[in-house]
């Protein structure tokens, strides 16, 4: 296994000029022992001491080493180029692509690949991409809501997505009508009047019903009083006729329309009979001159049913590129209907709570949408599904922020100790380490009011620890300054003293931290992004007379 983690990383440093990148070694080394992403946490922390060590070395340093594993150079430009997106198939003329995102909520983490890789095509190819309301109304699980319209486009901008026109599905109905009959004068649709569960049995059990055998001229009169509501829900559908003895059960005689009768957010009761996903697609991807679909591999069954349709209507087939499903795995499957029943009950705040991990609660942590795009376009185009580690995520956005980050103390669980040979009344520290162009702060001293963290105090009682900017102390309750020189690997510790600010800091998982920061946090604008030193990245939300910081991750 330290084999491969070196070589991945020391291929990694030489393809990027020296410094190999944390996130791009991990995908590696998974993708060359695929077993290893189940124990993926606990070799974690010897992939970053190997990445650490390589960008440690000089280049041609890193060269030799290759070279020891009998790997030559002219290789390493080979496998780089191996890792570009692949260009799309069967591109003719200009490429036109679409986004549909059902309108029943915010967009989140999972959805960010699909508006991302369509986005990167388009713009490769500078083509056009069409934002494709998919506001057909579903199940009673999952209905419109009409407020994520605007959502939806506001996360879309956010994330960087260009794209040339809004086209909503309730506005083509119609047009959806009109290819159904003509389904049904080639005999290839019947009005099915089936309860769902027969339905479900005789497509289970490989049986064709009754209603099957109606001819053409029955199915246009049962398709006329269904668009004229002589029928309830559930009394009447249009089914597709495939082969009821196809291998895939889920194939066999597909609904194409079924009867709502529920309001639409948009159209109100115009329409009483809605389209399915896979119908309406089979329709829209080719009247709307799509050339590719890129999408989930989870809806093949769609590219199924599209195909056969086309091949009923002679109409020109259109390539499906696929990627697989990720997860990160401290969040697991994200569940849109799951996050609102709990916004529902009060649980969660709102779409924008920390544990939605949709889009805009990751921009109130203060995560870039550049990170996002990174994050989604290193893990390629690949039909295999992933488990992902969220430190590769919080990574990309650390190489963002990190230098915009102005640095500030403050501890969590503070706990009151004095120094009393402490001499100085404040000290003046530099906003960033590495910018001191940027200037710096006063940070003020009450040398019988010393703040650290409960639990360093704790962890390092009675032993030697350093505080930054005032010298090296015997930790305890009644401490004094041994030396004003701390070496550097000593334990360090942090602190504030007096006058301080209170703040509160939501974490990742809805927790609220109520802690103490130096006084300048106060001078601070919201959405400004800091750097909490040995805490973590925090943005800030409100200020007041209490700070309320939404942290990102360390």
């Amino acid at each position: 296994m330290k084999e491969i983690i070196l070589k991945c990383a020391l291929i990694n440093a030489i393809e990027y000029n020296g410094k190999a990148d944390l996130n791009a070694v991990i995908r590696k080394v998974i993708a060359e022992n695929p077993k290893l992403k189940e124990n993926i946490k606990e070799i974690l922390p010897e992939i970053k001491e190997i990445v650490e060590k390589i960008n440690s070395m000089s280049i041609e340093e890193q060269k030799l080493e290759l070279e020891k594993l009998g790997i030559e150079i002219k290789e390493v430009k080979e496998i780089k180029k191996s890792r570009e997106l692949p260009e799309l198939p069967n591109v003719e003329g200009k490429v036109v692509l679409r986004l549909a995102p059902f309108p029943d909520a915010p967009l989140h983490i999972g959805q960010a690949r699909m508006a991302i890789l369509n986005d990167y095509y388009a713009k490769m190819y500078k083509g056009k991409l069409l934002l494709v309301m998919d506001d057909t109304i579903g199940s009673e699980e999952k209905t419109v809501n009409p407020r994520a319209y605007k959502w939806i486009v506001e996360d879309l901008k956010w994330l960087g997505i260009k794209f040339n026109k809004i086209i909503y599905k309730s506005d083509r109905v119609k047009i959806h009508y009109r290819i159904a009959k003509l389904l049904i004068e080639k005999g290839a649709a019947y009005v099915c009047f089936c309860d769902a569960k027969t339905l479900r049995k005789n497509r289970r059990d490989g049986k064709a019903c009754t209603h099957r055998n109606h001819s053409i001229q029955e199915n246009l009169t049962f398709w006329e009083n269904m668009l004229k509501g002589k029928y309830d829900e559930g009394e009447a559908t249009l089914r597709l006729k495939t082969d009821m003895k196809h291998e895939n059960p889920a194939f066999r005689d597909r609904v194409l329309l079924r009867i709502v009768k529920r309001k639409h957010p948009r159209v109100g009761f115009k329409y009483k009979v809605w389209p399915m996903l896979e119908f309406s697609w089979a329709v829209d991807d080719n009247l709307l001159g799509i050339t590719h679909v890129i999408r989930g591999k989870d809806l093949v069954i769609e590219d199924m049913v599209e195909n056969f349709i086309w091949d009923v209507l002679g109409w020109k087939k259109i390539p499906f590129i696929h990627y697989g499903l990720f997860t990160i795995a401290e969040v697991g499957k994200i569940s849109k209907t799951r996050i609102k029943r709990a916004i529902d009950k009060k649980e969660y705040s709102g779409w924008d709570d920390p544990r939605t991990w949709t889009l805009r609660s990751l921009a109130k942590r203060g995560i870039q949408p550049d990170a996002i795009r990174n994050f989604v376009l290193k893990m390629g185009l690949s039909e295999a599904d992933i488990t992902i580690p969220v430190d590769i995520l919080y990574s990309e956005n650390r190489k963002i922020i990190d230098s915009v980050a102005n640095r500030y103390f403050a501890v969590l669980r503070p706990y009151k100790i004095k120094i009393k040979n402490l001499d100085i009344k404040e000290v003046k520290v530099q906003l960033h380490p590495n910018f001191p162009e940027r200037g710096s702060r006063k940070i003020p001293i009450n040398k019988n009011k010393i703040y650290v963290d409960f639990e360093d105090y704790k962890k390092f009682k009675n032993k030697e620890v350093g505080l930054a900017y005032l010298g090296k102390i015997l930790l305890k309750k009644n401490s004094e300054i041994i030396s004003k020189d701390i070496p550097m690997d000593m334990q360090k510790i942090q602190w504030v003293s007096e006058p301080n600010t209170k703040v509160k800091i939501l974490m990742p998982d809805g927790k609220i931290i109520a802690a103490l920061a130096e006084k300048n946090l106060k001078n601070l604008k919201v959405d400004q992004l800091i750097q909490l030193v040995r805490i973590g990245f925090c943005r800030v939300e409100k200020k007041g007379r209490e700070i309320l910081l939404y942290f990102a991750h360390k």
